[in-house]
């Protein structure tokens, strides 16, 4: 079984904090310091760039790059600098890509999901291609390429994860039929499962990794008043009807003590190790990465 990995999208400060931040983060004993791309926000590479310069233990990743933004041999290029830098603990994460409003800005073709999925699909392609030796120059520093992880939750794009996904993320979000694109919910336990379990089908003698993005975690002593909270912060209409908020895979309510538990429970039950959450949950999750660690 594999060890946990524990990763924080996070919160991308302005410079004159941002040093500050990722040391803060690898004090705190994560093991993945993971930068979002949107529009409006700091270039990841940069952030990453500059938060190998400050830290040493911590990988560094994408989380995830939107695959639509990218031209494939231009971003070998990015990455492979960046892996250079760091010594060689690039991760590169990718996705199809979910906000029509940042196509709009950028002036970007919002194509259907299938078409997102395929173009997704031959990026991996060509980006493996590149970032294996003989292909971009200068080359990476890890062979035979870094790492490439794949977020989603839909069967399209985890069929993409199974064949060249290091690590499979799960977001557990979902597009809410006839709702503008951008609106989601999360997934509950038993469709996870069924998605788990394709992926695993579908990996062959692969054996990846698999990653959970954690949407909330709330360290508390009253777990259904916080989850009642949470309800209210996500919608009523955004999260399961059929099972408590507090059993949900994509949210992490107790005790520290209890999570621990819990992240161990779902590590057997779904295989989730790589284990990720937002800036706003870090403080919470930080608390549990002890104790974890103190039973593996």
């Amino acid at each position: 079984m594999r060890p946990f990995r524990f990763g924080v999208n996070a919160p991308l400060d302005a410079p004159a904090t941002w040093a500050d931040t990722c040391r803060t983060i690898e004090g705190e004993g994560f093991d993945l310091l993971l930068c979002p791309d949107h529009l409006g926000a700091p270039s990841p590479f940069a952030y990453l760039a500059a938060a190998a310069q400050v830290t040493t233990r911590l990988r560094l990743g994408t989380y995830v790059l939107n695959n639509e933004f990218w031209n494939p041999a231009l971003l070998a290029r990015e990455a492979a600098t960046v892996d250079l830098v760091s010594g060689g603990r690039l991760e590169l994460g990718l996705g199809a890509g979910h906000m029509k409003s940042e196509f709009d800005d950028a002036d970007l073709p919002w194509r259907p999901h299938a078409e997102r999925v395929a173009r997704l699909g031959e990026g991996l392609a060509e980006l493996d291609t590149r970032l294996r030796e003989g292909g971009q120059e200068p080359g990476p520093a890890q062979r035979p390429r870094p790492p490439f992880l794949v977020g989603g939750h839909g069967p399209a794009t985890l069929d993409l994860a199974a064949r060249w996904a290091d690590t499979v993320a799960f977001s557990g979000l979902t597009q809410r039929p006839e709702a503008e694109p951008g609106q989601f919910s999360v997934a509950d336990s038993a469709r996870t499962l069924e998605r788990v379990e394709r992926v695993r089908a579908a990996t062959g003698e692969r054996s990846p990794e698999f990653g959970v993005l954690l949407q909330a975690v709330r360290v508390t002593d009253d777990v259904e008043a916080t989850a009642a909270e949470l309800v209210d912060l996500f919608g009523a209409d955004a999260v399961p009807r059929d099972e408590p908020l507090w059993d949900n895979p994509f949210v992490l309510l107790g005790t520290a003590e209890e999570m621990a538990r819990i992240l161990r429970e779902r590590r057997e039950r779904f295989g989730f190790t790589h284990v990720v959450t937002h800036a706003s949950s870090r403080e919470d999750l930080a608390q549990v990465i002890p104790l974890v660690r103190g039973e593996e």
